[in-house]
């Protein structure tokens, strides 16, 4: 087992190179550019269309446009920002948390991009259904002779979204804030126990499919992020003394290398963007999986309310854990990692009755995630083998749930980042050659919004 976790780490650490960061990074940065700007000057009609001014049931798709939020928003607000928040901070000091904005702000403008690809070039299963994703992206837009690549996403995407990450951290904070401090003796077969409890909730869901999937995530996904930003906003400003150093250290240190740490400034941008493609995933490809369900014949419309994902997601939630890891000076002592780090924060914060709190946040971010994210492998796998796959997929979905609630943090976090770079390079390839139909259909929108012509918008608001 220790052999086979070098191997992963260690190939993480190749993959995630020079080139891919240019990739994400460069093409969040031309996509930015690209389109002048123009995302990021509606991002109040964005707003209007998330909130349903201009849904029409009768259009194609499956989710309404929060729906498609919310699912994938379930997907990335999720243990990423309250355990990828510590790890950054644990691995790569507070200054990754800057870089995790700056890729945070690119991605803003590739999700746009993506999300609007993912119902501009919608294909359909074998059955005739109406699907959106980056391998439908890739062989609708760029045409048939591009399938491998699509295929080679298609895979990737199917181990990358195993709900590994989810599981190994809500074992972890179970074990070590409910079982350990109560006088349980825990160990391989409690996080066992742990791990076919999780996958029984799982499956409670997922074999319902999107609808369900979607009506679960837009009722949970609310309801936890308020949750979670109230409490963690009580931390911070329970100390008032420490929140402008805290802000600070972020911006001085993402420049610095911190020799506690053993680090170097690459090291700490490199950490930023690992953590804010786990966090937000511009740019990896999930998230065109549960945009491309939404029922618009608009794809502006929906490229528009996913570029809402990294605003909510990472300048949010990520930066209120951040802060709150930061003022409470847990991540000096050096003795935790991921979600135990947090933890350890909301028990300085709120003594005895934090550590609960924070279980139940993590119980709504690790469920809305263990939800979405089998959706995602079952469009990759439809798409591969078609519809009969389904089945089959969930249940290796689930079966990977257990196993990584018995192996260590690090092996699952080196196995993530290395099938996440993989996904992103056909995904950002496709989204960059593809980038003139974008453009061109956002100026035609717009256009057409100034002048009401716009399709299906309610009559209340004509």
């Amino acid at each position: 087992m220790e052999q086979l976790e070098k191997v992963i780490i260690d190939f993480s650490d190749f993959i995630w190179g020079t080139p891919l960061l240019i990739l994400l990074l460069g093409g969040g940065f031309f996509f930015m550019i690209y389109s002048r700007l123009m995302p990021f000057r509606y991002i109040g009609h964005a707003i209007d269309i998330l909130r349903g001014k201009y849904d029409d049931p009768a259009e194609a798709g499956q989710i309404n446009h929060f729906q498609a939020l919310s699912t994938a928003l379930a997907a990335t607000v999720g243990m990423g920002n309250i355990s990828g928040v510590a790890v950054a901070i644990t691995t790569g000091g507070p200054g990754a948390i800057f870089w995790m904005w700056v890729s945070a702000l690119f991605g803003v403008s590739t999700k746009f991009f993506t999300g609007t690809l993912a119902v501009m070039f919608r294909g359909k299963d074998d059955r005739g259904e109406i699907q959106g994703g980056p391998m439908y992206i890739i062989t609708e837009g760029l045409g048939q002779k591009w399938k491998p690549m699509a295929i080679f996403f298609a895979v990737t995407a199917m181990v990358a979204v195993f709900p590994v990450f989810q599981s190994n951290q809500l074992t972890q904070v179970f074990r070590d804030v409910v079982l350990a401090p109560n006088g349980v003796k825990t160990g391989f077969t409690t996080d066992l126990i742990t791990g076919i409890i999780i996958a029984a909730v799982m499956a409670l869901v997922i074999f319902g499919g999107i609808k369900r999937i979607g009506k679960v995530t837009s009722k949970i996904v609310p309801l936890m992020v308020v949750l979670y930003i109230l409490v963690v906003l009580y931390i911070i400003f329970s100390h008032p003394d420490r929140l402008w150093d805290a802000i600070s250290l972020i911006f001085t240190d993402a420049f610095s290398a911190d020799a506690v740490l053993g680090g170097a400034v690459g090291t700490i941008i490199i950490t930023g963007i690992k953590r804010a493609a786990f966090s937000n995933e511009a740019g990896i490809g999930t998230a065109p999986l549960a945009h491309g369900a939404a029922k618009t014949n608009e794809p502006v419309r929906e490229g528009l309310v996913a570029m809402l994902g990294p605003i909510i997601d990472t300048l949010v939630v990520c930066t209120m854990t951040a802060l709150a890891i930061l003022v409470t000076d847990v991540w000096q002592n050096g003795n935790s990692d991921g979600i135990t780090l947090t933890a350890e924060a909301f028990n300085i914060a709120i003594p005895v009755y934090g550590p609960y709190i924070l279980i139940v946040c993590v119980i709504f971010f690790a469920l809305s995630t263990l939800f979405a994210f089998p959706y995602y492998g079952n469009k990759c796998a439809i798409y591969l083998f078609g519809t009969k796959s389904k089945n089959i997929y969930n249940s290796l979905s689930i079966v990977s749930a257990v196993i990584a609630a018995v192996v260590s943090i690090d092996i699952v976090i080196g196995f993530i980042d290395s099938a996440y770079a993989l996904m992103a390079f056909p995904n950002m390839v496709a989204a960059i050659l593809l980038a003139p139909h974008v453009k061109r259909a956002t100026v035609d929108y717009f256009q057409r919004l100034k002048q009401g012509k716009t399709a299906n918008q309610k009559s209340s608001d004509q």
